[in-house]
């Protein structure tokens, strides 16, 4: 995610951000099963720093304080972990 965020910083913000959700998701839906949930949003948290990060290298001059940066992300939502696997689930069988 590092290397694309790093590539990608000077395309439009909103395009960017849309790039993003299906990157997320798709990583969501690989890692979320049981017990993982901490870890996606550990990796959401870093993905979100990254993303402050290379937006403020966009020139010489911080675009975003970290308040402004959490309004924009507040205008335009990345998508939140979620546990798509539960490796504890029981089937019931019909007797």
């Amino acid at each position: 995610m590092k290397q694309w965020i790093k590539a990608n910083r000077t395309t439009p913000i909103s395009i960017l951000l849309e790039q993003m959700k299906p990157k997320l998701i798709g990583h969501y839906r690989y890692y979320g099963i049981t017990d993982n949930g901490p870890m996606l949003y550990q990796y959401w948290y870093e993905v979100t720093k990254l993303l402050f990060k290379w937006l403020n290298r966009r020139s010489q001059r911080n675009s975003y304080t970290w308040e402004k940066f959490l309004l924009l992300l507040k205008a335009k939502p990345l998508p939140t972990p979620k546990i798509y696997v539960s490796i504890f689930y029981e089937q019931q069988c019909p007797a």
